[in-house]
């Protein structure tokens, strides 16, 4: 009785459309079985431990991404996907695993210290026991003063972290208003042809220069780094950001990683109030001891990076070549497991992929499933696969196989529950994404916006012309609390909004997989020979 009325509550609401010239036609039947699977018989949680707990921090390359990895493609191939394998998109680098980290200060009293080495970064060689040396130097000259005087110690810099307090709660959804806002956006003045490209990677060169206090800070840490590792000095403590306390530490990479890269020297990162705890009593002429036994591990013998991949065979005999795409990054940070950074969105897409295989849907288009490694430095693995399989963006040389694509669709912003979809400039795909979010409009998912969205994968599919997309989610705590962070554990993932989620992607790729074409496209991005994927 309740499915009944649910269906007919789902036929009420896509009355609207029936009137309507470019009507998506709608298999409400099916969205009614996708809910029932998605929401009642879900085992999205069940996945998310497997990546998790099971794996362990899945930093590209290391043990734990190879066991996710493996967990993935043996998963998808019991259910029954064809091609389903761990496919190498080129070299990588070198992996990097942490096999043991402690860290305590010993004298004026002992205290256990919550401290995590930044990837791959060398070790200690055994236990240290060594005296904190405060560096303060602001340019070359000034950290001259203090060589010969770094062996055996540990360094802290004289830059103490100013605590702040929250006013606001950790967790948030987002308000109706701030949803109508982002629905009512308009569509930006075309950038000049010859303006330069705002690149994902460039915003990323400028937040680590804000964070280290422009150019000359970052020259004069390197270059500190560079006499420490020659004089025999034992690490180098580092606070993080501003937003490492209250026992969240957000720590990521240590430096160069490539094959021929040397070991980069021991950066240990702590909560702001261990930092100035340290730097305080270090600077009043209090000596301050430290434990510290850190050992790292370099894999070398293979460079390569992975993604997983397999697929659905479509079944029309006309459109079975052409392939809807869906994905997320399975490669995380090496402090947690990178629950909701990002083993939510793979897990809500196998589980997509799950619902699918459980209703036996009679897909038209291929269904292909991505799951990338890279993506923390740089988009890597989906970049690769874009550029191997449709499309160079530096000279825009198609390959069959762009013409035959349908869509991307990736989840990579926490946990929180689907509230909508980003246009990404394809403003044509706006009608069509507003129908086939109608049947969820009581999952609170609804918005449509024309705005952008950067940092994930689906700008690699963008940029070389295919329709890309990420949904709007609830920013629930991710920048707050778990993004790259130690706080980004299992325990953080939120069951009912994996579920929805999982639904509503399920839903997507059912309707992309049975429309009678394929999406709309924006106009073909010009070669970009400098700028690569112009993000």
């Amino acid at each position: 009785m309740r499915k009944n009325t649910r269906l007919a509550v789902l036929l009420a609401m896509a009355i609207p459309f029936a009137g309507q010239s470019q009507s998506e036609n709608v298999d409400l039947s099916m969205m009614q079985k996708i809910r029932e699977e998605g929401l009642k018989n879900s085992k999205v949680m069940d996945i998310a431990f497997n990546l998790t707990d099971k794996s362990g921090n899945r930093l590209t390359a290391s043990p734990g991404f190879m066991r996710a990895a493996n967990y993935a493609k043996e998963t998808l191939a019991g259910w029954g996907l064809t091609n389903a394998a761990i496919v190498p998109w080129g070299e990588f680098g070198k992996g990097w695993e942490l096999e043991k980290s402690y860290v305590a200060i010993t004298a004026p009293y002992y205290k256990s210290l919550s401290a995590y080495p930044k990837a791959w970064t060398a070790g200690t060689n055994g236990l240290k026991n060594a005296q904190v040396i405060v560096i303060s130097a602001k340019d070359s000259a000034a950290l001259e003063a203090y060589r010969g005087q770094l062996k055996g110690k540990v360094i802290i810099l004289d830059q103490l972290n100013s605590y702040r307090p929250s006013f606001k709660a950790d967790a948030i959804r987002y308000a109706d208003s701030t949803l109508e806002t982002m629905a009512a956006a308009k569509m930006p003045a075309p950038r000049p042809q010859n303006a330069p490209v705002d690149t994902a990677a460039q915003r990323r060169q400028r937040e680590l220069f804000a964070a280290r206090n422009g150019g000359g800070a970052a020259r004069i840490l390197a270059l500190l780094k560079e006499m420490a590792k020659s004089e025999g000095a034992v690490a180098i403590f580092s606070s993080g950001t501003v937003r490492s306390h209250d026992g969240t530490i957000f720590a990521q990479g240590g430096g160069a990683y490539k094959g021929t890269d040397p070991e980069n020297f021991l950066d240990i990162v702590l909560g702001i109030e261990d930092f100035n705890t340290i730097l305080r009593l270090a600077k009043a002429g209090v000596p301050v001891k430290m434990d510290v036994d850190v050992k790292t591990k370099f894999q070398t013998k293979d460079l390569n990076g992975y993604n997983v991949i397999a697929e659905i065979p479509g079944t029309d005999p006309k459109l079975k070549d052409e392939v809807v795409m869906i994905g997320a990054h399975l490669d995380s940070w090496q402090t947690a497991t990178g629950a909701t950074d990002n083993a939510s969105g793979s897990s809500v897409m196998l589980e997509a992929i799950r619902i699918l295989k459980t209703l036996g849907v009679n897909n038209k288009r291929t269904i292909r499933i991505g799951l990338w490694s890279g993506e923390e430095q740089g988009l890597l693995g989906s970049r690769a696969y874009v550029k191997n399989t449709f499309a160079d963006p530096a000279t825009m040389a198609l390959q069959p196989a762009h013409e035959k694509f349908s869509s991307y669709f990736n989840i990579d912003n926490g946990t929180g529950k689907i509230r909508g979809i980003y246009l990404q400039g394809n403003e044509a795909c706006r009608e069509i994404f507003a129908q086939w979010l109608a049947p969820f409009k009581d999952l609170g998912a609804s918005t449509v916006t024309v705005s952008n969205t950067g940092g994930t994968d689906h700008q690699s599919f963008d940029g070389v012309g295919l329709p890309g997309f990420q949904f709007i989610q609830d920013p629930i705590e991710y920048d707050s609390r778990n993004h790259h962070s130690n706080m980004d554990q299992y325990d953080h993932l939120l069951e009912d909004d994996l579920k929805q989620i999982a639904t509503i992607v399920a839903a997507f790729v059912y309707d992309a997989a049975q429309r009678d074409a394929k999406l709309p496209r924006k106009e073909l991005p010009k070669p970009r020979p400098a700028g690569g994927f112009g993000f």
